[in-house]
């Protein structure tokens, strides 16, 4: 059994990400501090990415889907934002560990701390279970507003989301494309009308 002093340390994850290679430092607390979870590793083989996105990942925990974007994205740049500040934290940490100074996370509920003027070219979610759905619709709205005319809003969510995610992004955004459905997750995208 590990110590107390021992559990405190650092977690280090070494992951091939969207074709590239990242390093990760994580910590207990956190969510999938021990791997790269199956959810986001299904994700990031289907994401498209340009060179140049300005791009949104929304709940980021420490930063495996922001950071592979900026590492695809050098002309680019990548927000981050989370809730909690352990994971803000370890997600710039994580930022300036890989070399990508084009991606920075800062604490935001949803969209509630991202600057109104910027208007993202793709927006990302590794949506959790159990977020409810008024945070779903505030951040369907939210994302709405600030994603540029023919961005991209893609999220992995459990199959058990699927058909509210087809439901609410039709509502929202006229459209919805299941890219990938695997064992447990399901990857859906829509585009914000040009």
């Amino acid at each position: 059994m590990a110590t107390i002093e021992e559990l405190k340390q650092d977690l280090h994850i070494q992951a091939h990400l969207a074709g590239k290679d990242l390093k990760f430092a994580t910590t207990w607390g956190i969510f999938s501090p021990r791997e790269i979870d199956s959810g986001t590793d299904l994700f990031l083989k289907y994401l498209e990415i340009r060179d140049d996105e300005i791009a949104l990942d929304i709940g980021c925990g420490y930063g495996p889907i922001g950071l592979a974007i900026a590492a695809n994205a050098p002309k680019g740049q990548v927000h981050m934002v989370d809730k909690d500040f352990v994971a803000v934290d370890y997600a710039n940490k994580n930022a300036a560990l890989n070399d990508l100074p084009n991606a920075k996370a800062y604490l935001s509920n949803g969209l509630s701390a991202v600057p109104k003027d910027i208007q993202f070219t793709t927006v990302v979610s590794n949506i959790p279970a159990k977020v409810g759905k008024e945070m779903l619709s505030i951040l369907l709205h939210d994302v709405h507003q600030q994603l540029a005319p023919g961005g991209q809003f893609v999220v992995v969510t459990i199959n058990g989301l699927r058909q509210y995610m087809k439901r609410n992004f039709m509502e929202v955004f006229g459209n919805y494309d299941k890219v990938k459905q695997g064992k447990d997750y399901t990857i859906s995208r829509c585009v914000k009308a040009s």
